[in-house]
């Protein structure tokens, strides 16, 4: 079937400008899980202080987006992504150079201020240039980040940091990142289509009058529900595929990599799918599917690596399928004006809901030592479905309002 809505040169260049960027920024954050342990040991931290040092970033994103969302719709979103960016990299050098656990924390507090929000910026900027019928194929792309973290980052960020230390995967971030900043710099165009459309005086009002808005709020909930649901389980995989399934330490990155590998391969068919279907029936397939991987992945016992493989990619590919056109349709909410401060506030409850999540989790599973099972794993599991099924329906919500949105407008 022929694209009805093809993308241009220069789009699919600023595509590609901020799929690269979001993956560093994804990368700085989830490389600390798997640097876990050289950390504590190098630093010679107890677990809590890792949590801290692993939360203090969310917290400080989540902040950081709420203290700017009013500011958002107010200047040119490339400028933003140039300033916000550029102290994303400051705060990841300052990782690098850290050498005790409270120099890391401040690092990690700097550089989620400032890395927090690129993805608020990158998605006005995407619902901005790109039509409601492109936007799947765009935000699957935008999603390759995540997979490519975990082809590329995670094992390479490993195999550098057991030559050296533990901060030499925060300088090659940095190298990454200078030259994305340069890319920013150079291929990109002003966007400033929402200055033309402003309507208040006040940052402060802005903000205020984007959470009182009803509609904006049930865009809100469901994105809060679908990051509560994808960070239950993640701060546990590791421990769960080593003590409860039986890998080894040296097989957690294959594990990263193969269902790195799926993930970064389905993305972009799961954006054409968004493209030519209804958004709405597509997330309500992929939450089945990922009910049903959660259900027996909380299960499993000692089995093998196939198995365990297996099921992580229905998972995963379950996560990645609910989220791109979750996205699409949270992203056609806001009006022109409120972009900016909507997606802001979006991106800081992502960040904060996480948090949430991580806390909870923590409290629900447990472990007699630190080689022993994880118990009431399955518990959690439960959990994530209820969530699931409450997402389902705040989603169709948005659904519902982005449709009688499109209808009014025609």
């Amino acid at each position: 079937m022929k694209n009805q809505n093809p993308l241009s040169g220069y789009q699919w260049m600023v595509v590609a400008i901020l799929a690269l960027t979001q993956f560093t920024v994804v990368l700085d954050f989830m490389v600390m899980s798997p640097l876990g342990d050289l950390l504590m040991k190098d630093l010679q931290v107890k677990p809590y202080q890792f949590g801290i040092v692993v939360s203090s970033y969310a917290l400080a994103a989540g902040l950081s987006g709420f203290l700017t969302a009013g500011f958002a719709d107010r200047f040119d979103r490339k400028r933003l992504l140039v300033f916000f960016y550029s102290g994303f990299i400051v705060g990841t050098l300052f990782c690098g150079f850290s050498n005790s656990y409270e120099q890391l924390v401040l690092a990690r507090i700097v550089t989620g201020i400032f890395g927090g929000v690129m993805s608020s910026i990158s998605m006005a900027i995407v619902a901005d240039l790109f039509s409601l019928n492109q936007r799947g194929r765009v935000m699957g792309f935008m999603q390759m980040g995540f997979g490519l973290s975990q082809i590329l980052g995670i094992p390479i960020s490993l195999y550098i940091a057991s030559k050296s230390n533990w901060q030499m995967p925060f300088y090659m971030i940095v190298c990454l990142s200078l030259i994305m900043l340069l890319a920013i710099t150079l291929g990109m165009k002003p966007v400033r289509s929402h200055l033309d459309k402003k309507t208040d005086h006040s940052a402060f009002h802005h903000l205020l009058t984007t959470i009182k808005n009803r509609n904006y709020r049930i865009g809100f909930m469901a994105t809060a529900f679908m990051s509560l649901g994808g960070y239950f389980m993640m701060p546990w995989g590791s421990a769960f595929a080593v003590n409860n399934v039986g890998l080894s330490q040296n097989e957690l990155p294959y594990l990263f990599m193969i269902v790195g590998v799926s993930t970064f391969l389905t993305m972009p068919l799961i954006g054409l799918l968004a493209d030519k279907i209804n958004k709405f029936q597509l997330f309500m397939s992929a939450s089945i599917v990922m009910i049903a991987a959660v259900l027996i992945y909380v299960q499993l016992g000692q089995t093998t690596m196939f198995i365990l493989i297996l099921v992580n990619i229905f998972m995963m590919g379950g996560i990645m399928a609910r989220m791109v056109p979750s996205q699409a349709l949270t992203s056609s909410v806001p009006k022109l004006h409120d972009r900016g401060a909507f997606m802001s506030i979006n991106s800081s409850l992502q960040q904060i809901a996480g948090g949430i999540a991580a806390i909870i989790g923590g409290k629900i599973v447990w472990q007699a030592n630190p080689n022993a099972p994880l118990m009431n794993f399955d518990v959690l599991g439960y959990v994530v479905v209820g969530v699931i099924i409450i997402n389902i329906y705040l989603t169709r919500r948005v659904y519902l309002y982005v449709e009688r949105k499109a209808k009014e407008a025609a």
